[in-house]
C-alpha cells in the first residue's frame, strides 16, 4: 500500500528472477552497463566509419584488378564473357565500364584510395578503441594526439593480422580443402561425410571469429584488460557473428533478384550487417566487463569538490526582537543589582 514504508515493500518479478538466478542477473547488468554507456550511440559511429573505410578499400581493390587484368589481357577477356553471361543488361555493361575505367587510372585511384583507406582506417580503429574503453569503464587519461594514433595505427596492423590468421584458418576448413582431405583418406564413402564436413567447417570458422572477438575485447581497450575476462564475451560474439553471416547470406540471396535490389540491396544490407556487429561487439564488451571481479575494477569518478562559503550577515539599526532582548537583559540586570544593594 502507499502508506507502507519503504523497507517493507517486496521486490518486483524482475528483481526476484535476478537474485535467483546469476546469469540472468549478469545479463542485466550488461544491459544497463550498455545503456548507461551509450552503447547504441557508438555503434552508430563505428557503422559510419565503417561504411567510409569501406570505398577507400574498394578503390585499392579495382586498383590491383586494374594491374592484374593490364598484364593479362586473356583473363581481361573471361571476366567480360562472365560478365555478359551473369550480368545482362545495362548493368552488365555499366560493370564493364567500370574495370576499363579501373585499368586506366590504376594508378591515381590506387594511390588516392591507400590515402584515403589510412585516414579513414585510423578513424575507425580510434572511434573502435574509444568505444571499446567506455563499455569497460575504466579510469583513462588523455594522451599526446601523436601517441594516439601510432597506438591506433599499431592496433589496425594487429587486427588485420589478427584477422588474416582468421581468414586462414576459416580457409582451410573450407568445402574444397576438407573435400581433398577427405579424399586423401579415402573417406568420401562414409554416410553423412558432408554433414561433418559441414559441421567442421563451422566450427572452425566460429572458433576463428571467436579468437579474433575476444582479441578485440580484451586488447583493443585504451586500457589494460585481463585476457581471460573476455573469453566467453569473444565466443558469445563468435556465435552471434556467425548468425549475422547466415543470415546476411540468406539475404543476399533473395535481394539480389532484380535490378533493384543489385542497386540498393547491398549498401542496405552493408549497413544493417556494420550496426549490428558493431552493436554485438559492444554489448558483448559489457558483457565481459558487468562480471563481479570486473565491477570491482570498474572507474569510480571522485566525487563533486565541496566548497564552503561563509555567510556574515550585517544588520543596520535595532530591530523588535534584539530590543527585547537587550530589554530584558537591563530589567534582569536592575533586579539582580537591588538584590545586591539589600544584602549590605
Amino acid at each position: 500500500m502507499a502508506g507502507e514504508p519503504d523497507g517493507d515493500k517486496k521486490p518486483s518479478f524482475l528483481e526476484r528472477q535476478r537474485a535467483a538466478h546469476p546469469s540472468f542477473d549478469r545479463l542485466m547488468r550488461a544491459v544497463d552497463r550498455y545503456q548507461s554507456q551509450k552503447g547504441d550511440y557508438y555503434a552508430a559511429g563505428l557503422t559510419y566509419f565503417t561504411v567510409l573505410a569501406i570505398v577507400p578499400i574498394i578503390m585499392v581493390g579495382f586498383a590491383l584488378v586494374g594491374f592484374v587484368l593490364a598484364g593479362r589481357p586473356e583473363l581481361l577477356d573471361e571476366v567480360r564473357d562472365a560478365i555478359a553471361q551473369n550480368i545482362p543488361g545495362k548493368l552488365g555493361g555499366t560493370v564493364q565500364n567500370l574495370i576499363d575505367s579501373a585499368i586506366n587510372a590504376r594508378s591515381t585511384v590506387g594511390l588516392i584510395g591507400s590515402l584515403a583507406a589510412v585516414y579513414a582506417g585510423l578513424a575507425w580503429m580510434s572511434n573502435l578503441r574509444d568505444a571499446l574503453t567506455a563499455m569497460w569503464d575504466y579510469a583513462r587519461d588523455k594522451p599526446n594526439f601523436v601517441i594516439v594514433k601510432l597506438k591506433d595505427g599499431a592496433a589496425l596492423l594487429g587486427l588485420a593480422l589478427a584477422m588474416a590468421v582468421s581468414l586462414g584458418l576459416s580457409a582451410v576448413s573450407s568445402g574444397p580443402i576438407m573435400r581433398r582431405v577427405v579424399e586423401f583418406f579415402n573417406l568420401e564413402n562414409i554416410v553423412g561425410i558432408g554433414v561433418a564436413l559441414r559441421i567442421a567447417a563451422l566450427l572452425f570458422s566460429i572458433a576463428a571469429t571467436t579468437a579474433v572477438f575476444t582479441w578485440v575485447i580484451a586488447r583493443l581497450p585504451r586500457e589494460p584488460v585481463a585476457f581471460h575476462s573476455a573469453i566467453v564475451a569473444g565466443m558469445l560474439a563468435g556465435i552471434g557473428f556467425e548468425i549475422l553471416k547466415q543470415a546476411g547470406s540468406l539475404y543476399l540471396e533473395r535481394v539480389l533478384v532484380g535490378p533493384a535490389g543489385v542497386a540498393f540491396g547491398p549498401i542496405l544490407g552493408l549497413l544493417v550487417f556494420a550496426n549490428l556487429t558493431a552493436r554485438l561487439i559492444l554489448f558483448c564488451t559489457a558483457l565481459a566487463a558487468s562480471s563481479r571481479a570486473n565491477l570491482a575494477l570498474a572507474h569510480r569518478p571522485a566525487p563533486d569538490t565541496v566548497v564552503i562559503t561563509p555567510r556574515l550577515e550585517i544588520r543596520d539599526g535595532l530591530d523588535a526582537r534584539r530590543g527585547i532582548a537587550l530589554f530584558g537583559a537591563g530589567v534582569l540586570g536592575g533586579v539582580l543589582a537591588a538584590v545586591r544593594l539589600r544584602r549590605r
